[in-house]
């Protein structure tokens, strides 16, 4: 990664020369020699860019449905919501355990090598538990069989670490390419649960459980085989992990922190609403994630990450504002407006790791990331559920979230993160 004083080209037409001399690279085009003025289009003229892009984006969809059709298939199989949830968890606590792991190889051996065999015996395992719901087996098998998906490999990581190194040197375009990558967070885990909700009412519980497996399994192939732009692997060295890194254990805690924010507002809002505009409702909150996340690349410059936490922690009151008044449109209006600060924040915080972090330990250190905000989230969610449960008037529990995103803010403040960035 490139250290924050180089100088640094623009994300504009010298992106397409730059690329001539890889020995991967295709020929010139009319359209490389005269790139579009659009950041984003411009992505696209990276040679390998939109293979890469597309087999991930293929990948990624299923991250948003895994949850949804499992609570629903278990659900619907022994007439427990609680189980179901269980079950879940269990699946999520394991795959944050042994995340890091899979990434640490990813780096070591390389992404086609590490990353399809991963995913392949992921997707056996949620295979092997769509077959013990459909023959109720007892529970304890559940529980058993879902800790076999915890291999699947950080798909968005790996597709990160693709930008960081094809656009080593040229931070404006790694900002927007970041940016592009949270955007695509935000549509997927907005479109999964409700993709996976309609496959499994309108044919059958395991649908989309079927469906996410095939998808997930198709896409990592896709991705994998775009060897041209697949980072090349490092030399191994006695580094040790990303977390002796300098700023990198004071970052993680600001992540898990940010987590909480998300796990909370997710259930308070389920909560509150209660009924089945509770998804749509919620689903705007990721619609201005992503609107934001997409204007924020855009810009030509980055701001720093206190900035943006504290954007959150102000946005993040708007919620508890609106819950306040009784008015569910007035609510809605507030997770649109609170979720505007979520995507700024996500893309300036993996750009601080992409920068702290060794490129030899690129996807390890941004799956570290994602541990941390999970492990938030399932925090959040936890306390998220018991002030919902025990809360003396109707939006006490947004107070949670908005809590939480000044504990980040704070978190953020006293260890002087990215202060430098």
């Amino acid at each position: 990664m490139p250290h924050p004083d180089l100088t640094l080209t623009p994300a504009g037409p010298a992106l397409a020369p730059r690329y001539r001399d890889r020995r991967t690279a295709v020929p010139s085009s009319p359209a490389a020699a005269h790139p579009p003025r659009n950041s984003y289009l411009r992505l696209f003229t990276v040679p390998g860019a939109r293979g890469f892009v597309v087999g991930n984006l293929i990948a990624r969809l299923p991250m948003g449905m895994f949850g949804v059709s499992a609570v629903i298939m278990i659900a619907a199989a022994y007439d427990s919501y609680a189980l179901a949830g269980g079950v879940t968890a269990t699946g999520m606590a394991a795959g944050a355990l042994t995340a890091p792991w899979i990434a640490r190889l990813v780096d070591r051996y390389g992404q086609a090598r590490i990353a399809v065999p991963a995913t392949a015996y992921a997707v056996l395992g949620h295979l092997v538990l769509l077959l013990c719901v459909h023959e109720k087996a007892p529970v304890w098998a559940l529980f058993a069989t879902t800790a076999l998906t915890a291999t699947s490999p950080n798909t968005g990581g790996m597709s990160r670490a693709r930008w960081a190194h094809l656009l080593k040197g040229d931070r404006d375009a790694l900002h927007t390419a970041n940016a592009f990558e949270q955007a695509t967070d935000e549509l997927c885990f907005m479109l999964g649960p409700v993709v996976a909700a309609l496959l499994c009412a309108t044919l059958f519980p395991e649908a989309g459980t079927l469906v996410g497996a095939a998808l997930f399994l198709t896409g990592v192939l896709i991705f994998a085989a775009q060897r041209s732009t697949e980072p090349p692997v490092s030399p191994r060295t006695a580094a040790g992990s990303p977390l002796r890194v300098p700023g990198m254990a004071p970052l993680l805690a600001v992540f898990l922190a940010t987590g909480a924010v998300f796990g909370s507002m997710e259930v308070v809002t389920v909560a509150y609403v209660d009924g089945p505009v509770a998804g749509p409702v919620l689903a705007l909150q990721a619609a201005g994630s992503c609107a934001a996340g997409l204007l924020y690349g855009r810009a030509h410059r980055t701001v720093r990450l206190r900035t943006c936490l504290a954007a959150m922690a102000v946005l993040m009151t708007m919620p508890l504002l609106a819950a306040s008044t009784g008015s569910l449109l007035a609510l809605a209006a507030g997770l649109l407006l609170a979720g505007m600060a979520t995507a700024p924040t996500m893309v300036t915080g993996m750009g601080l790791v992409q920068r702290l972090t060794p490129a030899s330990q690129l996807n390890e250190g941004m799956t570290l990331a994602v541990t941390a905000l999970l492990g938030g989230i399932a925090a959040g969610s936890a306390t998220g559920g018991w002030a919902a449960d025990h809360a003396p008037f109707a939006s006490f529990g947004f107070l949670v979230p908005a809590t939480a995103a000044a504990a980040a803010l704070a978190l953020c403040a006293a260890t002087k993160v990215g202060s430098r960035a």
